[in-house]
């Protein structure tokens, strides 16, 4: 058994998410999260904070992991010729969908840059719809689970495991950009953050267990299509 394959881990993230999750909602950490928030607000001049803003980009689902993956899974099935070239795709997409949404509507915690009152704390009263959808993180849920998909797309299309520095480069490098830009940035508290990787692997591990020899094997000239 692998590691990936070990669902111990697996309810490790799902535990430490929940109690992430009871923590902050019994007020704790929230002074933590506090105290970074202003020390970013205070260190910010206007270079290092607008390349972040940039460098946050690398988390937009609907601008720039979804297209990516989209044309990954393009790629792979002009190669497979197969419907099952779609699965990855549709997985992140739904699991995404299903748990990221339906978490922050439920949560109602406004960001750091909220002008209202108490605005550390979840099920904020004063914080309504788009102001109320900080905790988890988006940003950080969504780039685990994209460029996992990202990686398992490339690897089939390669016809090849990623070597590490490939693996760094796709899944490892973009998601410590995010963590860090969009904590600098005040888009997210930092357990906002933590929570959202916590989510977005568990989600991304998820993905990983299906059989890769299922729906990315390429299809040969004498096999009939799928």
């Amino acid at each position: 058994m692998t590691f990936k394959t070990r669902w111990w881990f697996d309810a490790a993230l799902v535990v430490a998410f929940v109690a992430l999750t009871v923590a902050l909602l019994h007020g704790h950490l929230l002074s933590f999260d506090q105290r970074v928030a202003d020390w970013s607000f205070a260190h910010q001049p206007a270079p290092i904070y607008w390349t972040a803003r940039v460098f946050n980009y690398l988390g937009q689902g609907g601008q720039v992991l979804m297209p990516i993956g989209l044309i990954l899974t393009g790629v792979l099935f002009y190669r497979t010729r197969s419907w099952r070239a779609l699965i990855p795709f549709a997985a992140a997409f739904v699991l995404t969908y299903i748990t990221i949404g339906p978490l922050k509507i439920w949560a109602g915690r406004a960001a750091p840059r909220f002008d209202g009152p108490d605005k550390a704390i979840m099920h904020n009263p004063a914080a309504s719809g788009v102001e109320a959808m900080s905790y988890p993180s988006g940003h950080m849920g969504n780039s685990m689970v994209w460029y996992a998909v990202m990686a398992l797309l490339l690897a089939a299309i390669l016809r090849r495991p990623l070597r590490r520095w490939e693996t760094l480069a796709v899944r490892v490098l973009p998601v410590a950009i995010l963590f860090l830009t969009t904590i600098y940035t005040g888009f997210h508290w930092v357990t906002d953050s933590v929570a959202g990787a916590l989510l977005g692997l568990f989600l991304a591990r998820l993905i990983e267990r299906i059989p890769v020899s299922w729906w990315a094997l390429p299809r040969s000239r004498t096999a009939s299509p799928v």
